[in-house]
C-alpha cells in the first residue's frame, strides 16, 4: 500500500446533490420541491406541533399530573420495618446505613403498616399519630 492509493470504503462518500442544475439533471426547476407552498420557498418552514395556525393538540389537550420535586428526599417507611431492625435506636442514619431508604433522603416518615412489638426509640424521624400509638404500646418512645 502507497499513499497514492488510498481511498475512502465504497460508499462512505455520497455527492451532494447539485439541484436547479437543468431538467436534464432529475431535480432541476423546482429542485425537487414540488409546486408551491410553504415548503417550496426559502425559509419557510415552522415549528414542531405547528398546524398551520390552527390550536396545536398540545395545546388542545388538558394539563395533568404533578411532579413534586421534594418527592426524592423524602421516603417513608413502615412499623414492620422498625420490627426487623436490629437497633433499640432508629434514626435516619441507621435507616442508611441498614438500606431501608436511600443515602439522600432527609425526611422519612414511619407509618403506621404492620406490627410492632419490641420497644424502639424513634429519634428525628416523623411519625403517624397511628404509628407513634403502636411504638409506645410495645415500649418504645418516640422524641
Amino acid at each position: 500500500m502507497q499513499l497514492n492509493t488510498i481511498k475512502p470504503a465504497a460508499g462512505s462518500k455520497k455527492a451532494a446533490k447539485r439541484v436547479g442544475r437543468g431538467i436534464g439533471s432529475g431535480s432541476g426547476k423546482t429542485c425537487g420541491r414540488g409546486h408551491k407552498g410553504q415548503k417550496s420557498r426559502s425559509g419557510g418552514w415552522h415549528k414542531v406541533g405547528f398546524e398551520g395556525g390552527q390550536m396545536p393538540l398540545q395545546k388542545r389537550l388538558p394539563k395533568f399530573g404533578f411532579a413534586s420535586r421534594m418527592a426524592k428526599y423524602s421516603d417513608e417507611i413502615c412499623l414492620y420495618h422498625l420490627e426487623s431492625l436490629k437497633a433499640d435506636t432508629v434514626d435516619l442514619a441507621v435507616l442508611v446505613e441498614k438500606g431501608l431508604v436511600r443515602r439522600f433522603v432527609t425526611k422519612v416518615k414511619v407509618i403506621n403498616t404492620g406490627t410492632i412489638s419490641k420497644a424502639v426509640k424513634v429519634v428525628g424521624l416523623k411519625v403517624t399519630k397511628g404509628a407513634k400509638e403502636a411504638i409506645e404500646k410495645a415500649g418504645g418512645s418516640v422524641e
